[in-house]
């Protein structure tokens, strides 16, 4: 996060995000809309809402309405909806160079009204077992604030000296103009995004110590995969390879958690 950003946040002027972490808080504020069209929700159930594109033929969205409301279980709104993904798939570890010393930073100060929001996220996060709290942690680093635009906050944990310590994967992401190119022709598209999808793969139990943050409340560490981390989404991309190799640059178009499915024809 820029200076300018963080200059709301008392104590967070030295505590900038690396840039590849400010790209994907900035990602995540995004809507995509198809086309830039108008949209309309359809309730799948009370609370629970999808959109749709104005100018889809009336019988086709009667049946993707229902097609919607058949399978919606496999939607999550809630970290509860998250089944998460099996250790056998994928799980992310997090070796450190030899000759680097772990790194326990000092609490930063922060606005008591936005201390009071990143404890309300703490405690969301430790119910569902995201969390578990920790003590004489080698590995200790902050949480950074980052205003959203509805005026609440996401919480971001401050890797930065973690990251400097971590080998880089190097899987690769997909090339974004091949993924334009292989929807030519397509005349329905289905914009998808993974619900907190890095939160749905564990880290490795050897490694789950070095997530550590430090609180007003104490020190806790991830038992998932957190924002921020340098490899994080080269461990999501290989998650996602393995589990759709079958169908990628066929069916569908994968880009970290973005997903489109694309059809041909309407039927």
């Amino acid at each position: 996060m820029s200076r300018e950003g963080s200059q709301d946040f008392e104590g967070d002027r030295d505590c900038d995000l690396s840039p590849d972490l400010l790209r994907m808080v900035k990602q995540e504020e995004k809507q995509i809309l198809p086309h830039e069209e108008e949209v309309e929700n359809i309730a799948l159930e009370e609370g629970r809402v999808v959109k749709i594109g104005t100018r889809i033929a009336e019988e086709t969205k009667k049946d993707l309405v229902k097609l919607l409301r058949e399978f919606k279980d496999v939607f999550a709104w809630l970290y509860q909806d998250m089944p998460g993904l099996s250790t056998d798939i994928v799980v992310h570890r997090l070796p450190i160079r030899e000759e680097c010393k772990p790194v326990q930073q000092k609490l930063r100060r922060m606005r008591p009204d936005v201390v009071l929001k990143i404890k309300e996220e703490v405690q969301k996060q430790f119910d569902v077992v995201f969390l578990k709290v920790v003590k004489y942690s080698e590995w200790v680093a902050n949480i950074v604030p980052v205003p959203k635009k509805d005026e609440k906050v996401q919480m971001c944990v401050d890797y930065r000296d973690l990251n400097k310590a971590n080998p880089k994967d190097n899987f690769p992401l997909s090339h974004i103009n091949t993924l334009v190119d292989n929807t030519a022709g397509c005349s329905l598209f289905s914009f998808m995004d993974g619900f907190s999808g890095y939160n749905q793969i564990k880290v490795h139990p050897e490694d789950m110590g070095k997530t550590t943050f430090i609180t007003l409340w104490g020190t806790f560490y991830y038992k998932v995969m957190p924002f921020g981390l340098k490899n994080a989404g080269a461990t999501y991309q290989r998650a996602i390879v393995t589990l759709f190799h079958d169908m990628m640059h066929k069916e569908i178009e994968i880009y970290v958690d973005d997903m489109i499915a694309k059809s041909q024809t309407e039927k």
